[in-house]
């Protein structure tokens, strides 16, 4: 028996110890729901978590920019909606103007509504924008992108994917020019332009095949842009699956099995316990040498 040096308490103290701190991290894993709280945990498994997190937030990011490229888009195919009603409503003043039955004073007036469709029309491809981005005024007619300055200029580029891959994580969106002149339609454009003016018989009855291409140029605008729409829908499904499968890897990765580490919490609740105890007895083991003193 000796006094000066407790062996037997001191093993106990450090089993103790290791116990005690092995219950700490099961009470930190089920009172935070996660296996992984610290680096210490799993360096590995946190670096992987943290990128998988990284990913998820932009892929849910990537879903709103694709909704907003959508809103775009149906705010584009809305104006183009009513040029189309203007442009009927031109082709009805040419079949009009087109007939020998009125006189030129007639026709003058016809001709007054007709460019004041195709004035209206200007002014909505003009006016039509979604968060200050012009539309159908060419503004998105261009064939590159130019993202470098604080304004970006030409096609619009819908940016939805985690990466910079443009096989993955991007596409354009490209509307063309839909102002009068660029259809074709109203004394804005060419003088050599078939819908020019209905302001004689001949004009007008030229106008009509010039009215018919501007309602087919228009036409697929519109159609592209379905199309677009189509695609974006179709993304946004993509995306939303591909960022529940990541969310469900990144749980397993850091996430913890309540079942399990309940258990192990018990058990090492129980093992501390019984360190305590033992710790009690091993700490009163000198004192059997004072009966033999005494």
């Amino acid at each position: 028996m000796y006094i000066n040096n407790n062996s037997m308490a001191a093993n106990v103290a450090n089993t103790l110890s290791s116990h005690y701190s092995n219950l700490a991290t099961s009470t930190q894993r089920l009172s935070s729901g996660l296996r992984i709280n610290s680096a210490a945990d799993d360096a590995a498994g946190l670096a992987i978590r943290e990128l998988m997190r990284a990913d998820i937030a932009a892929l849910h990011q990537g879903v709103r920019n694709a909704n907003d490229a959508i809103s775009l888009i149906q705010t584009a195919d809305g104006a183009l909606g009513i040029i189309d009603e203007k442009l009927v409503r031109m082709k009805e003043l040419a079949e009009q103007a087109a007939t020998g039955t009125y006189d030129s004073t007639q026709r003058l007036m016809i001709e007054s509504e007709y460019q004041a469709m195709a004035s209206e029309i200007t002014r909505i491809a003009d006016s039509t924008d979604f968060n200050g981005i012009h539309l159908l005024n060419g503004n998105l007619s261009g064939a590159t992108h130019n993202g470098t300055g604080m304004t970006s200029t030409g096609k619009l580029k819908v940016h939805f994917g985690p990466d910079n891959s443009s096989m993955e994580d991007y596409y354009y969106i490209q509307i063309g020019t839909s102002t009068a002149s660029a259809l074709g339609v109203g004394n804005q454009g060419e003088t050599t332009n078939k819908a020019y003016t209905v302001s004689t018989q001949h004009a007008a009855q030229q106008a009509l095949e010039g009215i018919n291409d501007a309602i087919v140029s228009k036409d697929k605008i519109r159609a592209h842009l379905g199309a677009l729409q189509n695609r974006l829908e179709n993304t946004i499904s993509n995306l939303t699956i591909q960022a529940e499968n990541l969310q469900a890897s990144e749980s397993r990765i850091s996430d913890v099995d309540v079942a399990t580490e309940m258990t192990n919490f018990v058990r090492n609740q129980i093992l501390t316990q019984s360190a305590v105890a033992m710790l009690s007895q091993a700490n009163s083991m000198p004192q059997m040498a004072m009966q033999l003193i005494g």
